[in-house]
């Protein structure tokens, strides 16, 4: 089995952890527990490839660029809303009521950051770390419920224009643009750590159009006496969002019902496990997003008849295709070995 042609190298060797259920080896790079009771003959293969030091770090990170966004969006936030009440701008109390969706959208962010580094226990055996994903989705659907209020009111005033104070709402937009740059430019070195992260910087990003929006209305007002261009760039900042927000949304849904990880195909990965030198089929596989960057896998493989070497040389083959091979590194792997005639006696409900 050995000369075997079909293998899959790895760097990581040394972050893999073997367990062997009815054998009397345990091989642990990360964790000890105590020996559990089976009495079958299935091989168990528990792959871990965490570094839990580098993502506490991250999300330390994360944590800080979040409350400082958080604390600029809350500051124009207050600016804008005295400058839509004073000025009579429907593009600046759109923009206010979007930058009310980022303060709310960065306070729930940056709880999902702080409670995703919960540590695993007994009841929540991946700790918090989904959070994020569930914090991207209700981002979504925040952006989503203050595009179709801008919409709303946009008609309305296209249909009842109404005047404006201009040279106020130019000033106000021009501090709003600053400041989303400023907290662009804080979440940029982040936004790739988390779907958390990258829903966060999308509203500050459509905030900045939002901004840019209200100084072309102001521009417009001024220069022409146009006041209906108000209307018509607030329309545009909610057809600038919804796309977006849908996009974020459809992510986020596609982790929560467990979906496979786009760019990974199970069929793909089933034949390229089963050429493996005495493996029979693989079946139940399951490939799920935990978090943004943690995928799992869980699969039964049956073989042939082996010998605990040879099921520990499949077992180490097994690891290292799930994290090296595949377009996506799978850090968490779960394989049960079992004889091929097996099979016929698994009692599964799907």
């Amino acid at each position: 089995m050995e000369n075997q042609q079909h293998t899959c190298t790895s760097a990581r060797t040394s972050h893999t952890a073997k367990h062997t259920h009815g054998a009397s080896e345990h091989t642990h790079a990360d964790h000890t527990h105590s020996p559990a009771h089976h009495d079958h003959h299935h091989s168990h293969s528990h792959g871990h490839h965490h570094g839990s030091h580098d993502h506490n770090h991250a999300a330390g990170a994360s944590t800080t660029r979040l409350a400082w966004a958080l604390a600029i969006t809350g500051t124009v936030l207050i600016a804008e809303l005295l400058g839509a009440a004073f000025t009579g701008s429907l593009a600046l109390a759109a923009d206010a009521g979007h930058m009310a969706v980022d303060s709310s959208g960065l306070i729930i962010a940056l709880i999902a950051a702080h409670l995703a580094r919960t540590p695993r226990n007994d009841r929540y055996t991946w700790g918090l770390a989904r959070i994020e994903i569930l914090a991207a989705a209700l981002q979504a659907g925040m952006l989503l419920a203050i595009c179709g209020f801008v919409a709303w009111e946009s008609v309305e005033h296209l249909l009842t224009p109404q005047d404006l104070n201009a040279a106020p709402m130019l000033w106000i937009g021009v501090l709003g643009l600053v400041a989303n740059a400023i907290s662009l430019g804080i979440l940029a070195g982040g936004r790739g750590e988390s779907l958390n992260m990258r829903a966060a910087f999308l509203e500050v990003a459509n905030d900045a159009l939002g901004s840019v929006a209200v100084i072309i209305a102001a521009i417009l007002a001024l220069t022409t006496g146009w006041v209906s261009g108000d209307a018509i760039v607030s329309l545009l900042i909610a057809a600038l969002m919804i796309p977006r927000a849908l996009s974020l949304l459809r992510q986020a849904v596609r982790v929560l019902l467990e979906r496979v990880p786009v760019g990974l195909d199970t069929a793909d990965m089933r034949t390229h496990m089963e050429a493996l030198p005495g493996v029979v089929a693989v079946h139940d596989l399951h490939v799920t997003t935990i978090s943004t960057g943690m995928h799992a896998l869980t699969a039964h493989v049956a073989t042939e008849v082996l010998s605990d070497d040879e099921r520990g040389v499949l077992l180490h083959r097994l690891e290292e295709c799930a994290a090296d091979h595949f377009p996506l590194p799978i850090g968490h792997t779960t394989f049960q070995i079992e004889p091929a005639e097996h099979m016929d006696h698994e009692r599964m409900s799907h």
